[in-house]
């Protein structure tokens, strides 16, 4: 069993523990900022809805290039950690979004629904979006 280091003075005062997502990013600052980037796109990916999807990928986006300046290592620190909090509640909302499965959107185009017949077969199919 390995052993594992005591929570931060942060992690104390906000009541969390985030060491598992920060044994993640490894390796040295600007490469755990890429790291924290693609995670955080990745698991905008994850969600069911089409607008959940584009809105976090949107987010993730525009707090990184509106962050991209900042050169001080405390600042930059201070943003991972803020970066990991974010993650973890996309982690939680995809997990919940997966319970409330919805229709696909025109936009999104492909199938949206199914009429299962007999022996899950498939008796007809929805078909959105322009030929």
């Amino acid at each position: 069993m390995a052993a594992s280091r005591p929570p931060s003075s942060f992690h104390k005062q906000h009541g969390r523990n985030t060491m598992s997502v920060v044994g993640t990013l490894k390796g040295d600052m600007p490469h755990q900022v890429r790291s924290l980037y693609r995670q955080l796109l990745r698991q905008g990916e994850q969600f069911s809805a089409y607008n959940f999807r584009e809105y976090a990928k949107r987010r993730t986006r525009d707090a990184f290039r509106e962050n991209k300046s900042v050169q001080d290592p405390r600042k930059v620190q201070e943003l991972v950690q803020k970066g990991l909090e974010e993650l973890q509640v996309l982690k939680r909302q995809t997990v919940i979004g997966q319970f409330y499965q919805m229709d696909r959107l025109v936009v999104e185009g492909g199938i949206s629904s199914r009429e299962s017949g007999k022996a899950g077969q498939v008796v007809g199919q929805k078909q959105h979006g322009y030929d």
